[in-house]
């Protein structure tokens, strides 16, 4: 063989060689992404004294359940969705709060909302009047919640992710609006997660009480930022979480989150997280097992 054939068949093997090496990686790296595709995305986005959370489904559809007081949550949002979505398919008003709607307005203009879910509660409040608008505005449809209502969010690996209403029952037009607050459980496979807006104990306990409740949830997210007002020990014993989030501002005016609720918490062993000493927590599933990001 001469000097230029042997070179020509190095080269060759060479060239062989790296595309092995590169189908090798493909596959590994499909499957890597392929794992990723399947993983639900919850996140707890840090707005100050006020809620709001991001739900990625295994197949890309999105939530945000409330938004803050503020133009804070716009400074989260491409954290998790990117610097140039600009879409989410539903936005939940759990109820019409300042620090619950407040920078809702502000994801209304900003971006396009495929659907709305709310209640009828009213609020005579300034803030309250901009959401209305800015709902108006955007245009997209409006789902009043109910008890029953059951919102699928695409299938993955580990079967579908579903959002279902566990309150309101009834119309909540002229309660206190922490009372209306829309109380909903993200499953996905094994994998539970419990909003529950700022909703009382009064609620929670007639929840426990109901026959039909089914409650137990990997992830509670403790209602009304830590407040006292919410996560009866009963009701914490109902869900039986083995992680509970709190949406809190750092040093806030309130004292959230109270003695009595993480005195509850650490009774029943749950790890707790506080998005005031944290930052935003993001959270993932494979529909059996839940970890931080």
């Amino acid at each position: 063989m001469t000097r230029t054939h042997a070179l020509y068949a190095f080269f060759l093997s060479c060239i062989s060689l790296l595309g092995y090496i590169i189908f090798l990686f493909s596959n590994e790296w499909s499957g890597v992404q392929a794992a990723q595709d399947e993983l639900l995305q919850v996140s707890y986005l840090n707005v100050g004294q006020g809620d709001a959370s991001f739900i990625e489904s295994s197949n890309g559809t999105q939530v945000l359940i409330d938004g803050g007081r503020d133009a804070s949550v716009l400074q989260e949002l491409p954290k998790v969705m990117g610097n140039f979505d600009r879409t989410i398919d539903l936005v939940v008003a759990t109820h019409p709060d300042l620090d619950h709607i407040g920078g809702l307005v502000h994801v209304l203009e900003r971006y396009e909302v495929k659907a709305i879910l709310m209640t009828d509660n009213v609020n005579d409040t300034p803030a309250y009047t901009a959401f209305l608008e800015a709902v108006k505005q955007e245009g997209a449809p409006v789902l009043m919640a109910r008890r029953g209502q059951i919102y699928d969010l695409g299938s993955g690996q580990s079967g579908s992710t579903t959002l279902t209403i566990l309150f309101p029952d009834r119309p909540v037009r002229d309660l206190e609006s922490n009372t209306s607050s829309i109380i909903l459980r993200l499953s996905y496979g094994q994998a539970d997660f419990l909003f529950t807006g700022d909703s009382p104990q009064s609620i929670e306990m007639y929840l426990v009480s109901l026959p039909d409740s089914v409650l137990q949830s990997e992830v509670l997210k403790a209602g009304h930022h830590g407040s006292r007002t919410s996560t009866a020990a009963a009701f914490a014993a109902a869900v039986r979480p083995a992680y509970a989030i709190i949406s809190a501002g750092k040093d806030n005016d309130y004292g959230h989150p109270h003695k009595e609720v993480i005195d509850i918490l650490r009774e029943l062993n749950v790890e707790t997280k506080n998005t005031a000493d944290q930052g935003s927590i993001f959270l993932e599933s494979n529909g059996s097992q839940i970890w931080s990001k």
